[in-house]
């Protein structure tokens, strides 16, 4: 496989073969803007205390009012990051948590609607309150080497939720990646102004990944989030993430892992 710099130099022809001049540990770079030279880094230090990496999560479409009031009631008793919901309610969870922020998918799980429709989709989430903002990159995209049209696709969901002041998690279904695809997916979320990286919908053959994070993690640098989810029920597998270099954790097993 390649390294990231050579992909990266592929996918963006006129960057140079050098270190990004603001201190990013990554092979080469995209611009400072990208890089996020002014963040401080997203690496996690507290192994302990999980629940501010966790976004309490539930999308099964079988789930019901009740049970979201039940997740947002779960979320402030824990102290978790967010709560991590489908579009329909979104409004609901936001009448319902205190301290928790919102979070919303799109796109969800297949990304298989046009790229206006997903537009509309997150303007909505954002205007009934999501703070946050997971929308899954289209794998055939990734496979038929689409990544013009992937960057701005990324891009104009970013800027709209930038204008919300709302933070983007790029979903990459990384089970049926390829190792160079998940790097090619990361550096477009990358330099199309994403905030994370997200390992996977968790409705595919399989989710998160050690591996899968790390790699991530090194793709992007210390100053963009990863996100891993699909499969995270204990504690154990929640600290090994975060070891590997996630700092945010979607899971629905929130109280398995947090009680131990």
């Amino acid at each position: 496989m390649k390294s990231t710099m050579e992909i990266a130099l592929r996918l963006f022809p006129h960057l140079t073969n050098r270190k990004c001049m603001c201190g990013g540990n990554h092979e080469v770079c995209i611009q400072c803007n990208s890089c996020r030279f002014e963040m401080p880094s997203q690496l996690p230090t507290d192994f302990e205390h999980l629940a501010q990496y966790i976004d309490h999560t539930a999308l099964k479409p079988e789930t019901s009012q009740k049970e979201i009031e039940k997740l947002c009631a779960e979320a402030d008793e824990l102290h978790t990051m967010a709560v991590c919901v489908n579009p329909i309610y979104v409004k609901t969870a936001k009448k319902m948590v205190n301290n928790a922020k919102v979070c919303s998918v799109v796109g969800f799980p297949l990304a298989a609607s046009k790229s206006d429709v997903i537009y509309e989709e997150t303007k909505q989430a954002l205007e009934d309150g999501a703070s946050e903002i997971d929308m899954v990159i289209k794998t055939n995209w990734l496979k038929d080497k689409k990544y013009k049209e992937i960057e701005e696709e990324i891009d104009g969901i970013a800027k709209l939720v930038h204008r919300y002041d709302a933070l983007l998690k790029v979903i990459l279904e990384n089970c049926v990646l390829t190792d160079e695809e998940k790097i090619i997916g990361c550096l477009i979320s990358k330099r199309a102004g994403a905030d994370f990286v997200k390992t996977s919908t968790g409705f595919n053959t399989s989710g998160a990944t050690v591996e899968d994070v790390a790699l991530m993690r090194d793709v992007v640098g210390f100053k963009l989030g990863v996100k891993a989810a699909g499969g995270i029920r204990t504690r154990e597998q929640a600290i090994a993430m975060l070891k590997a270099g996630a700092n945010r954790i979607g899971a629905s097993k929130t109280i398995d892992i947090i009680k131990g």
